[in-house]
C-alpha cells in the first residue's frame, strides 16, 4: 500500500439485549401480520457483535490509525448502554422507534458519533445472531 494510503482498522465488540417489535402506529392485528413472533409482548432477546471501522492514515510515529486500546475502551462504553438492556423500555431512542436490527444500527453510529465527534468512522456492521447483519455507513 501507499505510503499516503487510507487503512480501514476495524475493531469488534460483543453486547447482548432483547427487544419487541412493535409499531405503535398500527393495530394490534397489522403489527402481528407484520412482525410475527417478534412482535410477542415480552419481547425476545439476541447475541449482537459490532464491527466498527474507522479510516485514516498511519500515524508515523506510531504505525497506528489509532490506538486500538483506546477504540475498545471507548467501544465498550457505547455498548454498555444497550448490554442486557430490553430496548424498547430501557432506551429513550426506541421509545417510538422499532428496534429492528436496522434501527439499531443507525442509533448506535448516532451514539458513536456524537460521543466522539472526531472519530473518522467509516462503517459500522450489526450482527444479530449468526444468521442476520446490516451494515452501515451513515447519512
Amino acid at each position: 500500500m501507499r505510503k499516503d494510503g487510507v487503512i480501514y482498522l476495524t475493531k469488534k465488540v460483543e453486547f447482548s439485549a432483547s427487544h419487541r417489535y412493535h409499531q405503535p402506529k398500527l393495530s394490534v392485528a397489522e403489527n402481528k401480520k407484520i412482525f410475527g413472533k417478534c412482535f410477542w409482548p415480552n419481547g425476545h432477546g439476541h447475541n449482537y457483535a459490532l464491527e466498527v471501522t474507522i479510516a485514516g492514515g498511519v500515524d508515523p510515529v506510531t504505525g497506528m490509525v489509532m490506538n486500538i486500546k483506546q477504540l475498545k475502551r471507548f467501544l465498550q462504553k457505547v455498548v454498555q448502554r444497550l448490554d442486557h438492556r430490553y430496548l424498547n423500555r430501557d432506551l429513550p431512542e426506541f421509545k417510538r422507534l422499532v428496534p429492528t436490527t436496522e434501527n439499531i444500527a443507525r442509533v448506535l453510529w448516532q451514539i458513536i458519533l456524537g460521543q466522539y465527534p472526531q472519530l473518522p468512522l467509516h462503517r459500522i456492521r450489526l450482527t444479530e445472531g449468526e444468521e442476520l447483519c446490516v451494515e452501515y455507513y451513515g447519512e
